[in-house]
């Protein structure tokens, strides 16, 4: 089963627009949201063409193929709007024999982990920043970076994952990183 991955949408139409040119391209199985979908938070600058009611309208009719967690920007009235379950902070799931802990990073992040074995995977957000690395213990840290409010000069991306191999891509389809768990091997391209 092929993931798109993303995270930190923040409710700009211009980005998701193209999050959904990267789901037509990547003919992917399974969306993976984890959190902050339609709002921009306190902290942030409005994104570019937020516009939530458009962000619900292109993302509702995928419902059934979304899995999302909830990020500190979230609330309740997001759920109102949002025809996928976006209650859970955290969820696991078992992806081709391996634990794959989901959450948006406000809670549990790589400096204050859950309880994870070596070989898990944590995917979150939050930071806006991509990342990939493994902490001595043996679990993976991955961050897909933000779709619409990128930080540290990193680009608007998303991940996939298919048979083991992550790859982190702009939202025009680049890939500038990768990880093949099958090998554990992190590259980053240029």
């Amino acid at each position: 089963m092929k993931y798109l991955i993303a995270s930190d949408l923040h409710g700009s139409a211009e980005h998701v627009g193209k999050l959904m040119e990267a789901w037509e391209r990547e003919r992917a199985d399974s969306m993976i949201l984890l959190g902050d979908i339609l709002y921009h938070g306190p902290r942030n600058a409005l994104p570019e063409d937020y516009d939530t009611k458009r962000v619900m309208d292109m993302l509702n009719p995928l419902a059934y193929k979304i899995t999302a967690v909830r990020g500190n920007c979230d609330a309740e009235v997001d759920q109102m709007v949002l025809e996928f379950p976006l209650v859970a902070h955290s969820m696991s799931l078992i992806v081709d024999g391996r634990r794959f802990f989901l959450t948006h990073g406000h809670l549990y992040n790589p400096i204050e982990p859950p309880a994870l074995d070596p070989g898990d995977v944590m995917l979150s957000g939050h930071t806006h920043v991509p990342a990939c690395f493994q902490s001595p213990e043996g679990v993976w840290f991955l961050n897909p970076g933000s779709v619409s409010i990128p930080k540290n000069a990193s680009p608007h991306s998303y991940m996939t994952y298919d048979k083991g191999l992550f790859l982190w891509k702009t939202l025009e389809g680049e890939v500038y990183r990768e990880l093949d768990l099958k090998d554990e091997e992190e590259t980053r391209k240029t």
